[in-house]
């Protein structure tokens, strides 16, 4: 086998354990669904037995609101923070590093009932928005920095993976019948600790990334040890030849700070795309079928609406494993437009079925298979695509940066999902996802127009793509350079 498309086991292990903090994103994300009911009687117990008095219907729904909204603002600021650590401590050391977060976030909300304090459970799940901030930074540009050229793109998508497969542990172990009941509820928030353990035991024993070794830290020895190990090889002098062209290169550029990448013609139209993908996962409307899955199933007629939730996030997972052994054949692109279509197809069905369901019975079946549908090629193209493909967009100096501006958006634009869709829903009624139809459209427009192919590229390759098209405008270099066709970057035939 070429040593290029070498699956070995240190670079299995290596993703693998990369993934548990993915894993940690969904199910922190998920597992507040569920034990909604309980929690809010504890909000009432707790703040009724400390004032003596009854506790208002509105105070409870703002706490509610606020326990699950501030994963998001901690998401934010974590996301943000990203280039922060890892440039200081390295790529696996930031990950071992923030476990802290997730033990702390854990053990305030396990031990909130206990203290009988609302203001743990909500300090703590701010904390552990922040622990899946970075993690949805460190993760990707960890997974894509050890990775091969030719494999980037599958193990890219086990992000993703770990996600899904997160949300999905957290909708089963949130059933009556496991942890979402009255006395377990807070082993449910606080099971995250588990995986922590977990992941920090096993990074222990996964390589630094040969890439940070060898370009930030110029230790080429490590790194090349680093990358033998990896591949399976002894001869990696590609690998190595490619990572010295681009710290020579990037020795003479300016340091990539935030402003800079929006200033700077090099960046800029990779930074935009950048944003612009992470907008088109959460405006597609994913996170409103995930938040409020069991009202549209009970509203479509579902007797039992929790268990056709479970196999939405069954789709969820077989899909994007679907997604993984795709992604190298069709291309980012490819899947990404597949993707965005078909769910704009589906959007339209299910706005169909919900303003029928009243006049004509068996179109509840049409939700349902509109709403799988829907959440099956989210995992196609929108939901592992844009993790990976920031990337793959930016060599290594920019990288950090730029992931930290499209996790930024990416849980901005969750946050303010999560807070709206239930305003929009009351204004709209059965119509609400005729508003993600349009931004599915203008997402599937603007990605078959400006987005390039990166199958096959290697980081140097797609980021002089880009710097090539800057130099050639005739414009200035800061001011006014234009959008420009991008899609000529396209993958070289011998590689891919």
């Amino acid at each position: 086998m070429d040593a290029k498309k070498k699956i070995t086991a240190p670079l299995i292990y290596s993703v693998a354990i990369a993934a548990i903090g993915s894993l940690q994103f969904g199910y922190n994300t998920g597992v507040i669904n569920a034990p909604e009911k309980i929690i809010q009687r504890f909000f009432n117990r707790t703040l009724s037995e400390r004032s003596g008095e009854a506790v208002s219907p509105e105070l409870l729904t703002s706490l509610w609101s606020l326990s699950v909204a501030i994963f998001s603002v901690g998401g934010m600021i974590g996301s943000f923070s990203v280039s922060l650590f890892v440039n200081r401590f390295g790529r696996r050391n930031s990950m071992l590093l923030v476990n802290i977060l997730a033990f702390a976030g854990g053990t305030l909300m396990a031990f909130s009932k206990m203290a009988k304090a609302v203001e743990m459970l909500i300090i703590g799940r701010f904390i552990i928005g922040l622990f899946c901030g970075l993690c949805t930074g460190f993760v990707p540009m960890y997974i894509s920095e050890v990775s091969p050229t030719s494999l980037r793109g599958a193990f890219g998508t086990l992000n993703q993976l770990g996600i899904v497969v997160g949300i999905l542990v957290a909708q089963i172990f949130g059933l009556e019948g496991i942890m979402g009941t009255e006395a377990l509820w807070p082993l449910l928030l606080g099971f995250t600790i588990l995986p922590a353990i977990l992941q920090c035991v096993a990074l222990l024993f996964c390589p630094e990334s040969p890439r940070f070794l060898l370009i930030n830290k110029m230790e080429e020895e490590k790194a090349q040890a680093v990358l033998q190990k990896l591949r399976g090889t002894h001869d990696v002098s590609q690998d190595i030849l490619e990572m010295k062209e681009e710290s020579a290169k990037m020795s003479q550029e300016k340091k990539a700070t935030v402003p800079e990448l929006f200033r700077s013609p090099n960046y800029r139209q990779a930074i935009i795309i950048a944003i612009m993908l992470q907008l088109s996962q959460q405006l597609s409307g994913i996170n409103a079928v995930f938040y409020y899955s069991t009202g549209i199933f009970e509203r479509a007629g579902i007797t039992q609406p929790v268990y056709a939730t479970i196999g939405a996030g069954v789709v969820n997972t077989v899909f994007t494993v679907v997604s993984l052994f795709l992604v190298e054949r069709a291309g980012r692109r490819t899947l990404h437009l597949v993707g965005l279509g078909g769910m704009a197809v589906c959007a339209v069905l299910m706005t169909i079925a919900l303003a029928l369901k009243d006049i004509v019975q068996w179109i509840r079946y049409i939700s349902i298979v509109a709403t799988f549908g829907f959440v099956a090629l989210f995992e196609i193209g929108p939901g592992p695509i844009p993790w990976f493909i920031v990337a793959e967009l930016f060599s290594q100096g920019p990288r950090p940066a730029a992931m930290a501006v499209a996790g930024c958006s990416n849980w901005t634009s969750n946050f303010l999902v999560g807070m709206l869709f239930p305003y929009a829903e009351k204004l709209c009624g059965s119509y609400v996802f005729l508003i993600f139809l349009v931004f599915l459209v203008i997402f599937f427009v603007f990605t078959f127009f400006k987005v390039p192919e990166t199958k096959g590229r290697t980081f140097e390759d797609i980021s002089r793509g880009f710097e090539g098209r800057a130099e050639a405008s005739p414009t200035s270099p800061v001011e006014k350079n234009p959008m420009v066709e991008l899609n000529s970057v396209q993958p070289d035939k011998e590689v891919a």
